[in-house]
């Protein structure tokens, strides 16, 4: 499991980074502004609770009287039901914050990950993008939802309390404010070295969830080859590197916060040493004494925690580069402005202006270069298909089969070159428009976690049972459901894991024949299953795709004899191209390709005998 280099998010605070969330929490402004206004509201109630207390002390303790006692606890009582029913409130809207921005996010990153072209996922790992979706969304929703507010929230309090304390003793005011920038200075240092283990962790944290996810779909792959030890060190090196960056920054935590607490026993000695003697000297109330110490023991609790926010704000700004770097992504393939106005997108599909297909396909002067290649892998390439043709494409591995086929569904577009269906560029039509009218069956078809029955209705959502299971009968597929335990109802696994390859394809042509296409595409179907699925989709393609337009990628040359055109490929070059019997007439590269497969086959038969 090859370790991907994820670009480094370790940029200075940028407001226009933070703009970019103003659209997503914008619809929650209220809520927003609710538990603004109620922590300035809590911030006042924890500035004036010291003050109550110095009341107490000046009115009662010191005169030895109770008068005035009842609307004195009247008055506290009051301030604390009003409190407990800030902090509700408050809870309560940022959590509605946090819950909404957070799903907001993840539905406009998977909204924006389907509309992706096939190259973004050819380069990127599907852990990179897992970690954004969740972990990088929930950090952020956080923030906005608790961390601006607690900032917020920290701000209020420590400006208020300097000003309460330099009105009630400037003198004694102004010598815990020198300790102030002592506690700033330590603050920014340890910070700063905190921020930059934790960025690492989540760089590491994102390498671990790639490599989970890999470990998890790979597995028989691993178990087959025998690799589960390397898997397993690749895997343990990984952790150790975030058990250490870890362990660093919890080293840093562990100097920071003591250090911090010394500073505010050392502020609390001060005022006490010095109040002391003022009280002695009748200079200051024992009461304003007390208001000080208390204020001297917090005020360095929302000084370390505004830093620790404001570290974590500038930590966050990394979770936000990474998921606008996924939204910012645009795809290779795109409709144009006045097609999307015509035919829909995606998601808005107008099928009342959608043409339907005959299928007559022209590739004219196609060149085509993959977006992270430097070569092309298909040049000056030119065929004309008339509707309902059948088209065999042959060649080695590599040769670019599946490019042709790729560039056909509108997967990728011609570098150079235009393909032409029906007469039309089809770049003036919509991809969902195409994508709709081409039935797919791959070599190694998805199936989804659901039923057989949900697989084969992907084809056409608004299919009747009675239409699913014709379309499963018109391939063969109703015998092999037939020894299924609950039948179409039985679940097919996680991407189809308890069924067999030969089940898994014939699922997927049921749902290619449940689509209706004009076109059908049969990219190497038949290359990984046994020889009597093999044998049931051969019949089935033979019977189903006359009068269709259809590609067939093949691996064996036995099974496309019959075809009405058959391609053979080389290095991105239509070699040959012809009916069976002409291109074995010919003797050139087909025939040789035919001979050597049919001696190769010929051979496993009789070893298999033996």
């Amino acid at each position: 499991m090859a370790a991907y280099e994820e670009q480094d998010y370790n940029k200075p605070f940028c407001f226009r980074t933070w703009a970019k969330m103003i659209p997503f929490f914008r619809p929650y402004r209220r809520y927003f502004i609710i538990t603004l206004g109620l922590n300035v509201f809590l911030a006042g109630v924890d500035v004036l609770t010291p003050l109550f207390q110095s009341y107490a002390i000046g009115h009662f303790i010191t005169q030895d009287t109770l008068s005035g006692l009842q609307p004195f606890v009247i008055a506290y009582v009051l301030m604390i039901v009003a409190q407990t029913v800030s902090v509700y409130f408050s809870v309560h809207a940022a959590t509605t914050i946090e819950m909404n921005v957070g799903r907001d996010l993840k539905w406009v990153q998977f909204q924006h990950l389907q509309a992706l072209s096939f190259s973004y996922y050819n380069t990127t790992p599907v852990g990179y993008i897992h970690a954004r979706v969740m972990s990088d969304t929930l950090r952020i929703a956080s923030m906005i939802a608790w961390g601006l507010v607690d900032m917020f929230w920290a701000l209020i309090y420590v400006a208020s309390v300097f000003v309460v304390m330099f009105l009630l003793d400037g003198r004694l005011a102004f010598i815990i404010l020198l300790i102030v920038p002592g506690i700033a200075l330590l603050t920014v240092y340890f910070q700063n070295r905190i921020l930059h283990w934790n960025r690492k962790m989540r760089k590491i944290n994102s390498q671990i969830t790639s490599a989970y996810h890999e470990g998890i779909t790979g597995v028989r792959t691993s178990k087959s080859m025998g690799i589960e030890q390397e898997n397993d060190r690749e895997f343990f090196l990984r952790t150790a590197d975030m058990h250490r960056a870890a362990s660093r920054s919890a080293r840093l935590n562990a100097i920071y916060i003591p250090v911090i607490l010394l500073f505010g026993s050392v502020a609390s000695a001060v005022v006490l040493v010095r109040g002391g003697w003022m009280v002695r000297e009748q200079a200051m109330e024992l009461g304003t004494l007390s208001v000080f110490i208390s204020y001297a023991v917090i005020i360095f609790e929302p000084i370390q925690q505004l830093a620790r926010l404001l570290s974590e704000l500038i930590s966050c700004q990394a979770n936000i580069e990474r998921v606008m770097d996924l939204l910012e992504q645009k795809p290779d393939v795109a409709d144009r402005e006045e097609v999307i106005a015509k035919y829909g997108d995606a998601f808005t599909a107008k099928k009342e202006n959608w043409d339907r297909i005959r299928g007559d396909i022209v590739f004219e002067d196609v060149s085509f270069q993959y977006p992270d290649g430097k070569e092309y892998v298909l040049e000056h390439f030119n065929l004309h298909v008339p509707a309902g043709m059948n088209v065999a494409i042959v060649g080695e591995t590599g040769a670019g089969k599946s490019t042709l086929v790729n560039l056909l569904g509108r997967f990728f577009e011609p570098t150079e070159g235009r393909i032409l269906i029906d007469g039309v560029d089809y770049r003036e039509r919509s991809q969902l428009w195409l994508h709709s009218q081409i039935g797919y069956v791959l070599q190694n078809p998805h199936l989804f976690s659901g039923t057989v029955k949900e697989n084969i209705r992907y084809g056409r959502l608004d299919a009747t049972d009675e239409e699913v299971e014709e379309a499963a009968r018109q391939v063969s597929l109703d015998t092999v459901v037939s020894k299924l335990p609950l039948g179409y109802e039985s679940h097919v696994g996680e991407s189809g894991g308890r069924l067999s390859v030969g089940e898994k394809q014939l699922i997927s042509f049921a749902r290619a024949i449940l689509s209706n296409p004009a076109i059908f595409v049969l990219d190497e179907a038949t290359s990984s299953i046994d020889t009597q699925t093999e044998q049931l989709i051969q019949e089935a393609a033979s019977r189903l795709l006359k009068g269709h337009t259809s590609f067939v990628i093949a691996h064996r040359l036995s099974t496309i004899r019959q075809s009405d055109l058959i391609l053979v490929v080389k290095d991105g070059k239509i070699i040959e191209q012809g009916s069976h019997q002409t291109l074995l007439g010919r003797g050139g590269y087909y025939s040789g390709l035919y001979s050597r497969q049919f001696e190769e086959e010929a051979a496993m038969e009789v070893f298999g005998s033996h």
